[in-house]
């Protein structure tokens, strides 16, 4: 397997393109629990990430029926991104204090996490993201309400 840096610059031009609409080649979550994490992987797959086809456990999207939880489901994409050892993205836990374009925020409460959002800029040290269901796009992380959340660096994936 070969491994590849993402074009981070390609995922915050797609996070800017569709950050207050929705791409019609992917149905909207909205209304199903939320489409956050639906949109960081649109995100990723336009910087360069191939889908992983593993059943149950891969990171694909082909239709509202065919698709693997971990494209629009927090919890799934989490475990899937820090566990992925076969084609597709991967990464790692860092910091939030050290947080840089292209990494994923996920804000949780209780132990339980609830929210994706993509880091599109730095401004005086702040992380600024896109998102979906709260449609956002350079919004500064400060700005959110929150108990806990967790920053992975997404920067290669395997084909």
């Amino acid at each position: 397997m070969t491994e590849y840096p993402l074009n981070i610059q390609a995922e915050t031009e797609y996070a800017r393109r569709w950050a207050f609409s929705h791409n019609p080649r992917y149905h909207n979550f909205e209304n199903l629990g939320g489409d956050c994490t639906n949109f960081i992987s649109q995100c990723i797959f336009a910087g360069g990430a191939v889908m992983n086809y593993t059943r149950d456990t891969g990171w694909y999207y082909n239709s509202l029926q065919d698709r693997a939880a971990a494209w629009t489901g927090v919890e799934f994409f989490y475990r899937f991104i820090v566990n992925n050892k076969g084609a597709g993205p991967f990464g790692d836990i860092v910091p939030v204090r050290s947080a840089a374009v292209g990494d994923v925020i996920q804000l949780g409460s209780g132990g339980r996490f609830y929210h994706s959002l993509l880091v599109v800029s730095i401004r005086s040290g702040i992380p600024c993201v896109a998102a979906h269901t709260a449609a956002a796009f350079d919004r500064p992380l400060t700005s959110y309400h929150y108990d806990e959340l967790r920053c992975m660096r997404i920067a290669f994936a395997r084909k």
